[in-house]
């Protein structure tokens, strides 16, 4: 039976009131001794050798966590991760004896094309080796001047960037492409195209001010501040769950609920559940907002944590998120960690025990976002531009954020072309829009390549999401297993 439910009475043995005692430093009087555990259990070793479970693949379609130092470990195959590429879509078997440069085609603006004072620049950049850059080169209207831009990856062999600020009149552009072959790479640059420009005046174009962020410090503060933290976790090292169990972090946001007794907190399923052992993760713990700790990083005392630490009961995932192996279960990368208000707080007294009524919560949506608009960048009438954030490993313990025009990628994620959150943001939230520090939960951080920037994100929108946050939020505690490994619920959606 889960002893979160337990309270403590009069008639407290000697045992449980020493624990109180022992434990005082780290939880409140009303914690149960099982979840006091857990924060015991987190002492200073084990939080550095905590690694952040960051999950990405390579241009085979492999997956592989990565490490803290960039190392990456393979998931579920024995077979080492190839040396990254610039492009997913790079074939590095067909590299041997390239002397060739990158093919370039579809060129945005094409020959004749007129445009506005603001345009996204794209070309479809391709080579067996790989493509290491794109430069997109802008002659002015007299001939004299020339300005060069470094385009980025945006999927499907695509490179693009948006320019702003164009004047009226006939202007040119040309790329310049590398593949990734040694001793610098094979160059090939394409014919200049020629485009004109009605703008009706303006400034000669600067480089983007599209207000992409591809990795900082988030300082909106707001409703996500307080609502998003870390998770501390361990799964098992290997498929029988013999021997250690390892420690990783992620993160999480606390999401409305409508319920009473528990708080519901949103995160990505590989930081619930491993796909490879079968178990749920164990002695799982949340700080949330951690940022603004008075210590000088994460560390065992959820004392110097502006709310303390919680304790979950249990997690929720998709059946089929169980079934199989990252990536082939990336749609399903969303689970929901279930956190009981009575006994599972310890560390910092607050007014309350109730995870959500002291760090607040954000409305979660299952609505069809705004995606692929017209508008590009962070200015009015752009749309689909979306904050991702999380605790960064590697910035701990700031809260970190990226944002970008959202798209799509592989059929199954939104992306974000431009983010370049590190380890430890897996599971942190996707708002959009953000207004001061709020806003609906649409995704969650859950993979990237190894060879190139962006994050995808899976759909919460017409898949089983909102089934299992149904689930979360209507499963009675006594009903779930509490025991290493099977602490959780692997759901088969939908369910009558």
């Amino acid at each position: 039976m889960i002893r979160s439910r337990m309270y403590f009475v009069v008639e407290l043995t000697l045992f449980a009131l020493i624990l109180i005692l022992f434990a005082n430093n780290v939880r409140g009087a009303g914690m149960s001794a099982d979840k006091a555990q857990v924060i015991k259990h987190w002492t200073a070793q084990k939080m550095r050798q905590a690694m952040p479970r960051d999950f990405v693949m390579d241009q085979r379609g492999l997956g592989y966590m990565r490490k803290a130092d960039g190392s990456l470990i393979p998931h579920g195959h024995q077979r080492q991760a190839q040396k990254p590429l610039p492009s997913p879509t790079g074939k590095p078997s067909g590299g041997q004896g390239d002397a060739n440069g990158p093919i370039i085609s579809n060129m945005n603006p094409s020959a004749g094309d007129e445009i506005t004072d603001s345009h996204t620049f794209a070309a479809t950049v391709t080579d067996v080796s790989g493509v290491r850059s794109a430069v997109f080169s802008i002659q002015y209207p007299d001939g004299s001047t020339t300005q060069d831009f470094s385009a980025s990856p945006a999927g499907n062999d695509v490179w693009s960037i948006n320019l702003q600020g164009f004047t009226s009149g006939n202007w040119s552009w040309w790329v310049t492409a590398k593949d990734s072959t040694k001793r610098g790479g094979n160059a090939s640059t394409s014919p200049a195209v020629a485009f004109s420009v009605n703008a009706g005046g303006g400034d000669p174009p600067e480089p983007p001010a599209s207000g992409v962020i591809t990795n900082a410090m988030w300082s909106g503060g707001g409703a996500v501040q307080s609502a998003a933290g870390r998770i501390y976790f361990e799964m098992p090292a290997n498929k029988k769950w013999k021997g250690p169990w390892n420690g990783y972090v992620c993160s999480g946001t606390v999401v409305f609920d409508d319920t009473s007794g528990r708080s519901t907190i949103l995160t990505a399923a590989h930081c619930a559940f491993d796909d490879v052992s079968g178990a749920f993760a164990r002695n799982v713990l949340f700080i949330p907002n951690q940022a603004g700790t008075t210590g000088s990083a994460t560390d065992t005392n959820c004392n110097n944590d502006p709310l303390g630490c919680w304790v979950p009961s249990f997690a929720v995932v998709d059946e089929n998120w169980s079934l199989s192996v990252f990536p082939e279960n990336i749609p399903w990368d969303y689970a929901f960690y279930v956190v009981d208000d009575n006994g599972a707080h310890g560390g910092t007294t607050t007014p309350s025990d109730s995870l959500e009524a002291e760090a607040g919560a954000l409305a979660l949506s299952f609505e069809v976002p705004f995606v692929n608009d017209t508008v590009p960048g962070n200015v009015e009438g752009s749309v689909d531009f979306t904050h991702a954030l999380g605790y960064s490993y590697s910035d701990d313990p700031n809260f970190m954020v990226c944002a970008d025009d959202m798209t799509t990628e592989g059929g199954f994620n939104w992306w974000l072309p431009g983010c370049e959150l590190s380890g430890g943001a897996s599971g942190g939230p996707w708002l959009q829009p953000v207004q001061a520090g709020n806003g609906p939960v649409i995704s969650v951080n859950s993979w990237s390549y190894n060879s190139l920037p962006g994050m995808a994100g899976p759909v919460l929108s017409g898949t089983s999401a909102e089934c299992l946050f149904i689930m979360a939020i209507g499963s009675d505690f006594s009903a779930v297993p509490t025991s290493n490994g099977l602490a959780g619920i692997v759901q088969s959606c939908p369910f009558d």
